[in-house]
């Protein structure tokens, strides 16, 4: 029987395929896709893991006092029957032959089928061996965690059906890591679904970075959808669609071509310069997360990297930071990436919804558990390690020797904060003279995305070249919400008066003084805003580079001249969306009132449950 399950429109579009579930675990478990050459090798780590486990509880036997109760050797014959059952050892080794999956992933993949159908026993004495079957299964899982890890791909040679097998693949969990994110980015998935999450949630943001159809925040959705389900996702209406009818699945399959329909119509602005119908040239960046993705910026038209988010250097590493050499080569390659173009290189913010395993301060890892938005994170953490930070700065100066670098501080909110960072800098600089290392000429930057410094941004334009507005962690500052967390995320509103006045006065008191001012945040790749925001007076978009192509047709299509007098009266409406869509539908284009109709509906996540 086909189900829906509500949640978040984060990334538009439809997916189709089968259900692959990530089951949470007590045991941290890594997701990693097995080249085919190797599956009988990976099997053979199953079974040794299994035979290692075996052998524990025949010791564990042998070992019981005499006078033990009978009952915990009979518990460990259970134990040993389920580890040799055929239903979890047989099976996982099927999820390696036929998915690809790495033997942690397929065990705790198996545990999810098997949890389910002992959830369903009528039998109230068989349901609770559940419980027994998940003690098995962890102890499986530490097994495989001593022993060799999984040989891991390089994601950049391996082509969509190298791995998983041949059906489109979804990935559906509770919640999705930003460590398994980055390894996911290349991997063979079409959709996402968690049941956690907000529309700025990292999820979200590399789904369409990917330009893959998702929804977060879909509640239960882990639990509703099975193995192996047939599932769609319509990343337009927030929509999960669990076993579909088959006029359903026609329908969407449908929409489905006529979505890279449109993709191909859209590729061939790539290289048309971005300037409006009044001759105003308008930059549109890249976000990068790795140097790798510099060619995927310039294949998507880019004109530089607005925002190479560094923090994904330092993660997925157990704690063991990259050191200088290591940043530097890294920079480095983005740089010459680029071939010429700037690089904007955003200094390490780790925290939040990007939490650093296995960091010596504690003070860190105390404040990620109560409020991890607002603890020590971003440049709060860089400034309370200063050899951290200054071996980043060095990497960053002397990547500059290969072509233009703009660094970018994030999270700055205080006077205090600008000159802690301005004398590491300077420090550093002397360092670099007396090694005789060279170095390079770089603009400095500051994030605007605490209200702090919206609010006092004339003395942030005294000491930076430019500044760049986060809107994503403006908006939820501004309206003290947790933008990851789904139980507030209707809340989450880009539109609001408050946000969109310290975004218009940012914007025009940085050009005022003639500095640079660009929106690296999720609305700079948004259409909806493109309007708004060149009317604001921005000329610099940065943004993910699927996103490029549907910014570009926009401002192709604007007259600033007609949009400038607009503003004022968007920001000083009580509904600014639906206002923005009544004035931009007056000047007569299509898509002006496509959104004047979309903002009169104001659909809200309650709406949508």
């Amino acid at each position: 029987m086909s189900i829906q399950i509500f949640g978040l429109p984060v990334s538009r579009g439809v997916a189709i395929g089968r259900a692959v579930l990530i089951a949470s675990s007590r045991v941290d478990v890594p997701h990693v896709f097995i080249d085919p050459s190797l599956i009988d090798e990976e099997i053979v780590r199953l079974l040794t893991a299994r035979d290692v486990v075996a052998d524990e509880f025949e010791t564990l036997k042998h070992d019981l006092p005499p006078d033990a109760p009978a009952e915990l050797a009979a518990l460990l014959d259970v134990h040993q029957m389920l580890l040799q059952d055929e239903a979890l050892i047989g099976a996982a080794a099927d999820w390696i032959r036929q998915r690809h999956y790495n033997a942690e992933w397929a065990v705790s993949a198996q545990l999810e089928v098997l949890a389910r159908q002992f959830d369903e026993m009528e039998d109230a004495y068989i349901r609770e061996r559940k419980a027994d079957l998940e003690q098995v299964v962890e102890r499986l899982l530490r097994s495989l965690s001593r022993g060799l890890p999984s040989a891991v791909p390089d994601p950049s040679r391996a082509g969509a059906r190298d791995f998983g097998g041949d059906e489109p693949l979804v990935l559906v969990a509770g919640d999705i890591a930003p460590a398994d994110m980055l390894s996911f980015k290349r991997s063979v998935f079409t959709g996402f679904v968690t049941d956690v999450g907000g529309k700025t949630s990292h999820t979200a943001i590399v789904a369409r970075s990917m330009d893959i159809p998702a929804v977060v925040g879909a509640r239960q959705a882990s639990h509703l959808i099975r193995q192996d389900d047939c599932i769609i996702i319509d990343g337009d209406a927030g929509l999960v669609i669990v076993d579909p009818s088959p006029i359903v699945l026609e329908e969407y399959r449908f929409r489905q071509r006529q979505s890279e329909l449109e993709r191909g119509r859209l590729a061939r602005l790539r290289h048309t310069p971005a300037v409006t119908l009044d001759g105003e040239r308008v930059e549109l960046l890249a976000n990068i997360e790795m140097p790798e993705d510099g060619p995927v910026a310039l294949e998507a038209g880019a004109v530089g990297v607005g925002l190479f988010r560094s923090e994904f250097l330092f993660m997925n590493r157990g704690g063991d930071l990259p050191d200088e050499e290591e940043q530097y080569e890294a920079y480095r390659s983005a740089v010459d990436a680029m071939k010429g173009l700037p690089v904007t290189i955003r200094t390490v913010d780790i925290g939040a919804d990007k939490p650093l395993e296995g960091l010596s301060s504690s003070e860190l890892r105390h404040e990620s558990v109560l409020n991890p938005a607002l603890g020590l994170r971003a440049i709060r953490w860089s400034l309370s390690e200063p050899s951290m930070f200054r071996r980043q700065l060095r990497a960053l100066l002397r990547a500059a020797v290969h072509g233009p670098v703009k660094i970018l501080i994030p999270m700055l909110a205080s006077q205090n904060e600008i000159r802690q960072t301005m004398e590491n800098i300077a420090h550093v600089r002397r360092q670099l003279t007396e090694s005789g290392k060279p170095f390079g000429d770089v603009q400095l930057g500051a994030m605007i995305e605490v209200p702090a410094a919206a609010l006092t941004l004339p003395m942030f334009l005294r000491y930076f070249d430019f500044v760049s507005i986060g809107t994503n962690d403006l908006i939820q500052y501004t309206l003290a919400i947790d933008r990851a967390d789904e139980a507030v995320a209707h809340l989450y509103d880009p539109w609001h008066p408050a946000v969109l006045h310290l975004i218009s006065t940012t914007i025009a008191q940085a050009r005022a003084a003639g500095r640079g001012v660009s929106v690296c945040g999720e609305m700079a790749g948004d259409p909806a805003f493109t309007e708004l925001l060149l009317a604001m007076g921005l000329r610099s978009f940065s943004m993910h580079p699927s996103q490029i192509a549907s910014v570009k047709q926009r401002v192709l299509r604007a007259d600033t001249r007609r949009l400038a007098p607009l503003v004022d009266a968007v920001i000083q409406s009580e509904e600014p969306e639906v206002t923005c869509g009544e004035l931009f539908a007056s000047l007569g284009t299509p898509q002006h009132a496509d959104r004047l109709a979309r903002a009169q509906q104001l659909p809200t996540f309650h709406q949508a449950q």
